[in-house]
């Protein structure tokens, strides 16, 4: 099987170099690995360039996209380019040696039917990093890893194995998301219509600066603003639950709004406005799917 890593980056060239070098420490060799660069400016390209590895493929956006962005242009580039799967990670994700041939091993037991495979995210002490624990629900964590292959619905982009023919199928990531929920989104669409499922075995550090669940409640005042986007696309996501969907959203952005309202660190009254225009700005969000030529 021939498989091409994914990885978006911006900004951040000491992980990227870690990033890369643990791909290239692999048991089983990538065909290729993509860098999709959302117009870094600290050298990112230089330096790329300056590796000599052959697997490299180099791709600039020529701005900055946002994670979805990089994620919707990352994937339709390298799957027009006719690889067998896709393995689409962040430029702060360290997969473990073993890490692809275990996602291998599970699309061979598993006979290839799939619509995704998932690796488990750990934090800098070993722990599971919770932000990409996956779903059994679109409401509920992946409470343990104790099964080789646990069927699961939602995860994250930290580490997804995803064969080319479920991208042919279902499309692309939602570029228009910027950032936050189009993985989830994205999982979530596929699972709708096909088994997936999380590799215990496959293991990668998320050497994430900001751990922790994403709430505004809870995280530092220099990423509030950008809040707007998670509260607006997680609207796009649950309201294809129907009533359940729609009920989860407004229990949890009134159990943040209690949060932000016990919180000290001030700008209560903006935090809430956030949460709710991000909520209503969802209502009348409809960003297009887009899909291989």
């Amino acid at each position: 099987m021939r498989v091409a890593a994914v990885v978006v980056t911006y900004n951040r060239l000491p992980l990227l170099r870690q990033c890369l070098a643990a791909l290239q420490a692999q048991t089983t060799p990538l065909a290729a690995v993509w860098v999709i660069d959302n117009a870094s400016t600290d050298g990112t390209q230089a330096a790329v360039a300056a590796m000599h590895w052959p697997a490299l493929v180099y791709r600039n956006t020529g701005k900055n996209l946002g994670g979805a962005g990089g994620f919707a242009y990352g994937t339709q580039q390298a799957a027009q380019a006719e690889y067998d799967a896709l393995w689409l990670m962040d430029d702060d994700t360290i997969p473990e040696p073993q890490a692809l041939e275990q996602l291998l091993a599970a699309d061979q037991a598993l006979g290839g039917n799939y619509g995704w495979l998932s690796s488990r995210a750990l934090a800098q002490d070993g722990t599971d990093q919770p932000m990409n624990r996956q779903r059994i629900t679109p409401y509920t964590d992946l409470p343990n890893y104790e099964q080789p292959y646990g069927s699961v619905v939602m995860a994250s982009f930290v580490s997804l194995f995803l064969p080319t023919a479920s991208v042919r199928r279902f499309g692309l990531p939602i570029a228009d998301f910027f950032i936050w929920s189009d993985d989830w989104e994205y999982t979530r669409r596929i699972s709708r219509e096909m088994p997936c499922y999380v590799v215990a075995e496959s293991r990668v550090l998320h050497a994430m600066k900001n751990p922790g669940t994403v709430n505004i409640a809870t995280d530092t005042p220099e990423r509030w603003a950008r809040y707007r986007y998670f509260y607006r696309n997680d609207v796009v996501l649950y309201r294809r639950e129907g009533i359940r969907g729609w009920s989860w959203l407004v229990a949890k952005d009134l159990w943040h709004t209690l949060q932000v309202l016990k919180d000290t660190r001030g700008k209560r009254l903006a935090r809430i406005s956030i949460i709710w225009k991000g909520f209503v700005a969802g209502i009348f969000f409809r960003p297009p799917i887009s899909y291989l030529s």
